[in-house]
This record gives C-alpha cells, structure tokens and sequence, in this order.
C-alpha cells in the first residue's frame, strides 16, 4: 500500500509521462490520416485535445511534488520537445499547446509535505485520465481493425498502432493499481519484457521510416533492434541482477542513437519521413525506461 504522499508523487509523475504520450500519438493520427476521413480527425483530435487539458492541470499540480530523479530524467520534456513540437505542428497546420511544454521546463521538485487537498486533486486527475484513456483504446482498436480489414488507409504501419495500443493498456493498468493505492503487480520479466519490445519495435519502425540511402543509421537501428528481441527472448533464463545490466546497456544504447537521431532531424541532417516530434517522443520513452530501470538496479 503506497503512503499518501507516495501516491501523490507517483500518480502525478505517471500522468506528467502518459498524458503527453497519450496527446502526441493522438496528434501522430490525427496528421496521418488522408483528408477524406473527417470524422476520425475531429475524434483523434478531440482526444488529444482533452490529454492536453489533463496535462495542463497535472504540470500545474505536479510543481514542487515531483522527485528530482523524475524531473532530472528528460522523460517528461526534452531539450527538443518545444522545437519538435513548434515544426511539427508548423508542417502539418495543427496547432500543439506549446505552453504547456515551457511549463514542464520550469517544474520544481522538492520533499513536499502531504497536503490533503492535493490528494483529491490527484485522484480527480487519475479518475479523469483512466476515463478519457478508455475512450482512446476503443478508438485506437476500431481504427487497427478498419486498417487491418482495408477499410480504411492511414500513413502509420498497422503494427504502430497496435504498438501505441499496448502503451496505452500499460498505462490503464498502472491507473486501475493507483485507484488501490498500490504499484501494478508484475513478475520482473513481464516489465522487462514490456518494454524491451517497446523498444525493439521502435528501432524497427526507425529502420523502417529512414530513407533507404541512410545505410548505416538503418543497419544501427536493425542491430538494435536485435539485441532487444535477445533481451526478451534469454529474460527467464537469466539472473535478474543480470537481465536488468543488460537492459540497461542497451536502453542506453537506443537513447543516444535516439538522441542523435533527434538532434540530426531537427537540423535536417537525415533524410526520412519521421516526423520530428516522433524522434523526440520516443527518445522520451527510453529516458522513463531507463528511470525504472534504475529504480530496479538498487
């Protein structure tokens, strides 16, 4: 049972992570979807658009609770997050709530006291994010199902949105824990074996989306992606203190040549169609496993 203000900080640190992933896979639909399925687009972007309201509430309550470990991790915004978010939205004409990035830019930490009223804010906040969360599932599993049976077309491979669905389960099962006051009840494997997959597939579809002339960022990212399918693959076979090393040398792996890769698009240095916002949300995603993995290597 996590003490109340164990729930606070960790609730809010959740939601600070989630509530931005939630609202850019949202926005990466939204933008590739054809111009002819105006009801998808309005649905994808009135979701998005009420990740992003949640954001804002939870970047305002989150100052000063969040630990310095979280703050410190770049998994909530990067260095490049606003410029990401400034040519993305620029190129595609949908507008990003840009303010709230500045805002996570300035966020505190600090060994806040528990407040009572912080705590009812907290579950609000998580009541409203699971609520909000089941909508986007729906709508993500009937928007693979009308891909899968060629009803629809959408400029993002059929396993990405199963991939962005996963992630969005992973986060309603943290949520449905936090209600019980508790951390979601996972054997060490199914957490590493989670993300490790995450991150396979990212490499994958990072190969998939450089141009075919980018012959070594390609060959680095099959290669990465590799030796994640390894991690998966050897998990139960191997002692914990060990998998757990090795994940973390191959998450920090895949975070520098995200880096690079973030850094290189935004100065188009690569050719690809990978949006840059995608670079730096998924550089986002190796910063929080690297986090928990940490948190795992005590």
């Amino acid at each position: 049972m996590l003490s109340d203000l164990e729930f606070i900080r960790i609730s809010l640190e959740a939601n600070l992570f989630f509530q931005r992933i939630m609202k850019e896979h949202l926005f990466f639909v939204e933008t590739a979807l054809p111009c002819s399925e105006t009801a998808l687009i309005r649905k994808a972007a009135t979701l998005r658009q009420g990740f992003e309201q949640l954001l804002v509430h939870t970047v305002y309550y989150a100052n000063g609770v969040i630990s310095e470990n979280a703050l410190r991790s770049n998994e909530f915004v990067t260095p490049y997050t606003l410029k990401a978010e400034e040519i993305n939205s620029g190129f595609t004409g949908v507008k990003l709530n840009t303010e709230i990035t500045k805002a996570e830019y300035a966020l505190g930490s600090s060994a806040t006291l528990y407040q009572p009223w912080l705590e009812a804010i907290t579950e609000e906040i998580n009541n409203s994010s699971y609520n909000l969360l089941k909508e986007t599932v729906s709508f993500q599993k009937k928007l693979l199902t009308a891909r899968l049976e060629c009803r629809i077309f959408i400029f993002l491979y059929p396993e990405l949105l199963e991939h962005v669905n996963h992630e969005s389960e992973y986060y309603m099962g943290m949520l449905e824990a936090l209600k019980e006051r508790k951390l979601p009840d996972k054997a060490l494997c199914d957490e590493l074996n989670f993300w490790n997959h995450i991150m396979e597939e990212h490499a994958r579809f990072i190969d998939g989306m450089l141009d075919p002339t980018e012959e070594k960022l390609k060959d680095a990212a099959r290669t990465t992606a590799e030796g994640f399918e390894r991690l998966v693959q050897e998990c139960t076979g191997t002692p914990a203190g060990q998998i757990i090393q090795k994940s973390i040398q191959s998450t920090e792996g895949i975070r520098n040549y995200k880096n690079a890769a973030a850094e290189g698009l935004l100065q188009c240095r690569i050719k690809s169609v990978i949006p840059p916002l995608l670079a730096d949300h998924v550089l986002r995603e190796a910063n929080h496993y690297l986090r928990l993995l940490g948190s795992m290597n005590k």
